[in-house]
């Protein structure tokens, strides 16, 4: 719907090129014109909403699509292709393509059809479709380490509930769940308790529960990775206030503590149910440390000071920054998109649009 009414919107601007000397008989305007066919390549996490953020925008915007769902997700896609079909799509303006993504991947960087990729993933694969694809233009989502803070004038439990529930919603496993909270040495040892009872409150099983609140990740594979990181960290000094175990594909809710900036909870995605609890005690001195991080897609800062919470919209490097909720954070219509290594450009229909057209300039000589 929100890409339905943005096609809608999709205006040029008058350009006064009379104003200049000679061009007394010329008006000069600007069209939005399609880029032509749209490489969509989607993650398996929200297979049904990141697929729609990338196919509507385009075909709102006058595309053609090729649909590269992730291979452990590939059925809510082709279901989607159909719907669209019902409706009235005509033959050819979605296409979906199934498969390896190395194997797909690699067949769409090499067609010169293709004038623009959509791609949420990994950093590796983004760097390699920006590396692999000429002057196609990319709109990349990729990777993030979320940084929240708590400060000492907020409502703790209020912060501390917040951020358990937006740390391990869906097992961790979004790109703007909370990783790294930096909390003032001031509240330190009230907001871990208030989380440690937050998290004890969390129910974890079966995703088909309502009751559930941390499901399974998607593959042993990945839980085995998360239970390795967070060994990896405890070897090097960590502590594991919480968690830190995994059964089959369920790796429990976990608070990691006494960490370092070279340790992988830390400076990498961790993309698991896993959450670091750094303290500060200057906020200059944290906005710096969180910085550090070669991501910044979204983060987010709990305080009821309005110059702590502005110093922090201005100085954090992401994409997007959040007052008194945590970094996961998203609706359909607002601009998402990070910077560093999170990505290029933004989604959002609004914004998806105007990155899947070209400015394209009509100048009319009038006699």
């Amino acid at each position: 719907m929100l890409s339905a009414e943005e096609a809608k919107r999709l205006a040029g601007e008058g350009v006064p090129v009379e104003a200049a000397p000679g061009s007394e008989n010329r008006m000069a305007f600007t069209i939005q014109v399609p880029v032509g066919v749209v490489a969509a390549i989607s993650p398996f996490n929200f297979p049904l909403n990141l697929v729609l953020h990338k196919v509507a925008p385009a075909i709102a915007a006058g595309n053609t699509v090729v649909l590269k769902p992730a291979s452990t997700t590939p059925t809510t896609a082709l279901l989607l292709a159909e719907l669209f079909v019902e409706a009235g799509l005509p033959d050819g303006v979605l296409n979906v393509v199934t498969g390896k993504g190395s194997e797909v991947g690699e067949w769409l960087t090499n067609d010169e059809r293709i004038q623009l990729f959509t791609f949420t993933g990994s950093v590796e694969v983004g760097l390699n479709l920006k590396q692999n694809t000429g002057m196609k233009k990319l709109v990349l989502e990729l990777g993030n380490n979320s940084p929240v803070i708590v400060d000492h004038e907020t409502d703790v439990k209020e912060a501390a509930q917040v951020i358990a529930a937006k740390s391990y919603a869906y097992a961790g496993q979004v790109c703007i769940s909370v990783q790294r909270v930096y909390v003032d040495e001031k509240i330190r040892d009230e907001f871990e308790t208030e989380l440690l009872k937050a998290i004890e409150g969390l129910n974890v099983g079966d995703p088909f529960d309502d009751q559930t609140d941390v499901g399974p990740m998607i593959t042993i594979k990945e839980a085995e990775r998360a239970e390795q990181w967070v060994n990896e960290a405890k070897e090097k000094g960590a502590k594991i206030l919480v968690g830190g175990s995994r059964k089959d594909n369920f790796f429990e809710p976990t608070v990691v503590t006494n960490v370092t900036q070279e340790m992988k909870v830390v400076c990498e995605e961790v993309f698991a149910p896993i959450l670091s609890l750094i303290s500060y005690n200057d906020l200059d001195k944290c906005l710096k440390e969180v910085n550090q991080s070669e991501y910044g897609l979204q983060g987010g800062i709990f305080t009821n000071n309005i110059n702590k919470a502005m110093k922090a919209a201005r100085r954090m490097e992401v994409g997007g920054i959040m007052i008194n909720d945590a970094s996961q954070y998203r609706v359909d219509l607002m601009p998402y998109g990070g910077v560093k290594n999170s990505g290029w450009g933004k989604e959002g229909p609004k914004y998806s649009i105007k990155e899947m057209t070209e400015e394209r300039l009509v100048v009319m000589n009038l006699k």
